[in-house]
């Protein structure tokens, strides 16, 4: 079994949730977060204020597949994620030990 965590731009969300449901990937978990990477973020004028704004919006995905899910699951998030500007997010793949199911007590339920 395998975490994916995705960091993608907020507007390509509706894109890749598709991209995965068409593959039968339907378990995710979206959180709206903060942060910066290479792309270091931008200035902007407010009431003639410069504001450097260096925590850019972004969507974090968590996604638990099996193995044989992971590649499909990758492709998917990279190719609806993708917009070719700097930005676009960063995928990480964990290995992960144990999957339980709270209501049942299930085990490797994934």
């Amino acid at each position: 079994m395998k975490l994916v965590i995705a960091y993608i731009r907020p507007e390509k969300l509706n894109d890749v949730k598709q991209s995965l449901y068409a593959k039968e990937i339907y378990s995710l978990s979206v959180t709206n977060v903060l942060g910066s990477g290479r792309q270091k973020g931008f200035t902007e004028t407010y009431r003639g204020v410069e504001i450097e704004v260096n925590l850019l919006k972004k969507v974090r995905l968590e996604i638990a597949v099996n193995d044989n899910f992971l590649e499909p699951c990758l492709e998917c998030i990279k190719s609806a994620g993708k917009t070719g500007k700097e930005g676009d997010g960063v995928i990480f793949v964990l290995e992960l030990a144990k999957a339980m199911r709270i209501r049942t007590g299930e085990d490797g339920i994934l």
